[in-house]
This record gives structure tokens, C-alpha cells and sequence, in this order.
């Protein structure tokens, strides 16, 4: 686009008022005492393709005491959104931008575009950049996922550190053991894991070790807890699998049946929503991905896998009630946000025997390693039979169970369906927030989360940064729904490998790309029209009975594409 400003004022005469980008400064909750709202310390925890009903709280089976207990005593978001993807979401998260402005409109790969370089941009300043700018001691612990450079002798300036953490423990890359993670790093250190080590629970514990440095220093903090879990490979402790071994013998379709039902109690859904039906993906020989219960052949095992990524979870939600005590004993919950999202939908990716990526370098040459750190051969992918959970295995839990993770919705992780795109949501803020275990239907997305939080601490953003002129932040600020369901209409946009959306008040336009991924149906490759308010999982497509409607939210999504850097797929993915 010759003038970007054009497109600025388009998208703000399209909404609502952006109290945060028309530079009015919403009013701040109050609170008995004003002095319990000075500068709230903000913990931001992120899973790794997490479905939207896999919580407790949010209609699931799985045991999540302490993310419910936040829910209770806080808010859930029933409509936020992510940016579809692992590093996509992680740049938005970091830039509260589109993650094409940011530079890793796909992943951490240099497509040959700017949009697409695979780094997150020099000159876009990052949450903790500016909150510690502001005074705010800044701590991470967990997956990074926004530079290609995750070797040691890789250059180092887009790692944590040097983007404006002073704490950080955690991984580089996208994906690794759990028991014996690539790329771990203890501040600029790359290191080796030691003793009975788990990568969930080390993150909770160096999060809670940050923690009392914070207090101890007596600085506001600002604590980015980046789970890998539960990301594949499937691993788990066994005592944790065993609490899950018979909650899943009924299979994926009375899951999902149940989880629907439960939704629709919470009030999380509303009950004239279909559930969504069956996917149609494939493998490339044509076998069908999913399939009924029924059919399957190996049914304990398929139930034993569904186990492990539960005890994932559980393992996860078990962190979060360490930080949650760490923060009583301290005396620090009351004035603490604690703002908890997936990165994605939960992740389709089967793995079949050995169909694990692999990246060859001369200090690791796979993700998965080739033995475990006792000498066992690991052996990758999926084997029909064969248990997951062990530091010897590296596999996931394949499309069927992806589908009931993302119950109501369609589709998966890369997708901009609901499947792919909509995160469990919880805000918990005692010392803000004046009413608890309240619903927002206000749409959300990721590039809220920034000015936000510039919204709670006072934090100012920079209009140049490392030299250049900054992008003006994306999103709105999300507190002043904290206390009220008023909602506002938003106009939000998504494009991954040639799937593309817009989302406009009730209205969404959403394509899914053909060329790959072995999709079947007469919607594969044109646009579907959607009303949000009446059928959110994506049932009754009205692209024909709306032509006027489809041919300005396209219009509207090419203009937005000119303006963030999209570059049409067929020349991403053959560059």
C-alpha cells in the first residue's frame, strides 16, 4: 500500500472507539485503597496447542484445580483469538502487532521477504523492552520461538536478554524432549538438563525462583511463563498418566459430545450452536485422518495417548498453582495480573511412525535426540500400539483427539477456523478486577495483550525505537472490560500459509488454502461467510446468500494484506 496511513484510518472508522490508538486514556478500575492498583505486577503464562475446552473451566475433564481457581476468582474470555501458529502468536504476544509486521508472518524460516524474514524485527519493541524501560524488572521462563538462530554459535541478538528480559530460563527452538530439551538456555548460557529433569516443572520452578528475586528486590515485575506443553512429543510422568488411563475408553466422539454439553452449562456457548461435525482431512494416500470411535482397532491405546496429553496439562496446571502460592506467600496476589491463553488450537499433527521433523546442524542433528539421557534408543513418530509418555518415545496425539481438544470448533493448529484460532482466555486480577467468575464476550486477540498491559502500568510506548519509527500497536486495551460485558466491535484479521480471515462484529470471512494438506470439500479454497453471533462453529455457510457482504469483508482483507507485508502463499512456500 503507497500510504499505510489510508489503511490506519480505514480500520479505525470501521470500529468502535480504540481508546488506545486515539490516544484517550480510559479510565483505571478503582479499588478500596488506590494505592493496591500502583503498578500490579503481570505474569503472562502461554500453553503450547491447547485446545479451547481441554480446562476444567472452560467445559473439560482434565484436572486443572489452579487454572479454575483463577477462573473462579477472575474472568474467562470466551471470544479470544491467537495468531494460529507457535512463533506467529509468540511475535504478536511480544509486538502487539500482526506477526507479518512483526517478521514472522509464517515461522522461523527466512522466506526472502521482510514480512517473512523468520526474526522478530530489530526496530519492534517488545513487551518487556518497554516495561523495563519503565522500571519493571522483566523475567521469562520457557519457549522463546521467535529467532532462527538457536545454536550456540548462532548470532544471539534477537534471544531473550538481548530483547529485554533480565531473567530467562527456557528453550529456543520450536519443539523438543521434555526430559531432554535442544537449545536450553539459563540467562545467555546454553546448558544440559540435570538430575530427574521434567521441562514443565523446571519452568514452574525457575518461574517461582524469579519470583522471590523480584520480591526480594522489591521491584514490580513482569513474568513470562511460555509453556511447551502440551505440545508433542507426548511426554509425561507416569504417576500423572495414571490418574487419566480410564477417563478416555469412550473415545473421541462421546468426548466431545460431553464437552459440548458442558460448554453449553458454563454458559460459554451458546446451545443453539451446532457442534461441528466431523473433519474431512486425509492422508496423502487418501485414508481418512478422522474417523468414529468405533472403527478404531486399538482403541486402549489410542485412550492411553489422549492420557498423556492430559497429564500434560495436569503437570502444567500443577506450575500454576506454584506460582499461585509463591504470590500468597508473598503477599503479591491481590496486586498481580495474571493473564493465562493458548498460542494456537490444539495441533492435528499425527507423526506416523517416523514423520517427525528433523533439522540437521553440527550441534544437534535432530529435535529428538537419538538416545535418552541413560542410553535408550528413542524411537520417533507414532507407532500403532506403542505407548507414548517416555523420554524413548517422540509422538503426538494425532487429529481425532485434536478434534475433541477443539471442541465446538473446526479445524486445527495453521488453520483460521475457530479450531485453530480461539484460546481459552483467563484474566486474574484481585486488586482491578471488582467481581469474580464473570464471562466476557468481548472479542479479544493476542495484539490486545501489549497495550493492556501499557494500559495497567502506566508504561509509555516509544514512537522510534533502535532508530526507526515504530508501527503503532495493533490492538485495544482490554481493561475496560475488566468490570464491565460491555462489548465493542472489532475488525481482526489472520493469514497462515494461504488460510486467511477477517473478522468483522458478527460477520466472519474465512478461507482455507488449496495446494496442500490433503483437504477435501466444495468450501476448500473459496470463501465462507459466517455469523458469529448465531453459529460460531462454522455449520451454515451464507457466502452465497451474502454476496454484498462477502465482497466487502475481501476488500477490506486485501487491504489489510497490502498494509501488514502478506505475500501470497504459492510464493512463500516455493521460495
Amino acid at each position: 500500500m503507497k500510504d499505510s496511513a489510508i489503511f490506519k484510518v480505514f480500520v479505525l472508522t470501521s470500529t468502535v472507539a480504540l481508546p488506545f490508538h486515539l490516544g484517550c486514556k480510559t479510565e483505571k478500575p478503582k479499588t478500596a485503597d488506590e494505592d493496591d492498583y500502583a503498578r500490579p505486577n503481570i505474569i503472562l503464562i502461554m500453553a503450547d496447542d491447547l485446545g479451547y475446552s481441554d480446562l476444567r473451566c472452560f467445559g473439560g475433564e482434565i484436572d486443572t484445580p489452579n487454572l479454575d481457581r483463577l477462573a473462579r476468582q477472575g474472568l474467562r474470555f470466551t471470544q479470544f483469538y491467537n495468531a494460529t501458529r507457535s512463533c506467529p502468536t509468540r511475535a504478536s504476544l511480544l509486538s502487539g502487532l500482526y506477526p507479518h509486521q512483526a517478521g514472522i508472518g509464517h515461522m522461523t524460516e527466512d522466506r526472502g521477504f521482510p514480512s517473512y524474514s523468520g526474526e522478530l524485527h530489530a526496530s519492534t519493541p517488545t513487551i518487556a523492552e518497554v516495561l523495563k524501560e519503565a522500571g519493571y524488572l522483566t523475567m521469562m521462563t520457557g519457549k522463546w520461538h521467535v529467532t532462527m538462530n538457536i545454536w550456540p554459535e548462532d548470532p544471539d541478538e534477537n534471544r531473550p536478554l538481548n530483547r529485554g528480559f533480565d531473567r530467562y530460563f527456557g528453550t529456543l527452538p520450536g519443539h523438543g524432549s521434555f526430559y531432554d530439551p535442544v537449545g536450553l538456555m539459563k540467562g545467555n548460557q546454553f546448558v544440559e538438563p540435570e538430575g530427574d529433569f521434567y521441562y514443565t516443572d523446571a519452568i514452574s520452578e525457575y518461574s517461582v525462583k524469579f519470583i522471590r528475586e523480584a520480591v526480594e528486590k522489591d521491584e514490580p515485575f513482569f513474568l513470562y511463563v511460555a509453556h511447551l506443553a502440551p505440545h508433542y512429543p507426548l511426554h509425561a510422568r507416569e504417576e500423572v498418566i495414571e490418574k487419566y488411563l480410564d477417563t478416555y475408553a469412550e473415545g473421541w466422539d462421546e468426548l466431545r459430545k460431553t464437552r459440548y454439553g458442558r460448554l453449553i452449562d458454563k454458559g460459554l456457548i451458546e446451545p443453539s450452536w451446532k457442534l461441528s461435525g466431523r473433519d474431512s482431512m486425509s492422508y496423502s494416500d487418501g485414508g481418512q485422518m478422522l474417523y468414529p470411535w468405533e472403527q478404531d482397532t486399538l482403541k486402549s491405546w489410542q485412550a492411553h495417548r489422549m492420557a498423556v496429553f492430559a497429564a500434560m496439562v495436569d503437570h502444567m496446571d500443577q506450575g500454576t498453582g506454584m506460582i499461585i502460592d509463591e504470590l500468597e506467600a508473598s503477599g503479591k496476589l491481590e496486586n498481580t495480573v495474571i493473564i493465562f491463553l493458548s498460542d494456537n488450537g490444539a495441533s492435528s499433527e499425527g507423526h506416523l511412525y517416523r514423520t517427525v521433523e528433523r533439522l540437521g546442524t553440527p550441534w544437534k542433528s535432530r529435535f529428538h535426540p537419538d538416545t535418552t539421557r541413560d542410553g535408550r534408543k528413542v524411537k520417533p513418530g507414532v507407532w500403532p500400539g506403542v505407548p507414548l509418555g517416555g523420554p524413548e518415545t517422540y509422538g503426538s496425539y494425532g487429529a481425532n483427539w485434536a478434534n475433541a481438544s477443539n471442541t465446538p470448533f473446526r479445524l486445527h493448529k495453521s488453520w483460521v477456523h475457530e479450531g485453530g484460532i480461539s484460546t481459552p482466555f483467563i484474566v486474574h486480577w484481585p486488586a482491578g478486577i471488582r467481581v469474580e467468575n464473570e464471562i466476557r464476550n468481548q472479542a479479544g486477540h493476542v495484539i490486545d495483550i501489549f497495550p493492556t498491559i501499557l494500559e495497567l502500568t502506566g508504561a509509555n510506548f516509544p514512537d522510534r525505537f533502535n532508530g526507526s519509527k515504530t508501527i503503532p500497536l495493533e490492538g485495544i486495551s482490554l481493561v475496560p472490560h475488566f468490570n464491565s460485558n460491555n462489548t465493542e466491535e472489532r475488525v481482526l484479521f489472520w493469514e497462515h500459509q494461504g488460510n486467511k480471515a477477517i473478522r468483522k462484529g458478527k460477520w466472519k470471512l474465512v478461507m482455507e488454502y488449496d495446494g496442500e494438506w490433503n483437504r477435501t470439500g466444495p468450501s476448500v479454497g473459496r470463501w465462507e461467510l459466517y455469523n458469529m453471533e448465531t453459529d460460531r462453529t462454522e455449520t451454515q455457510n451464507l457466502a452465497d446468500k451474502h454476496p454484498d457482504i462477502v465482497k466487502e469483508l475481501e476488500r477490506e482483507w486485501n487491504l489489510w494484506s497490502e498494509y501488514a507485508g502478506v505475500v501470497p502463499w504459492d510464493q512463500i512456500s516455493n521460495y
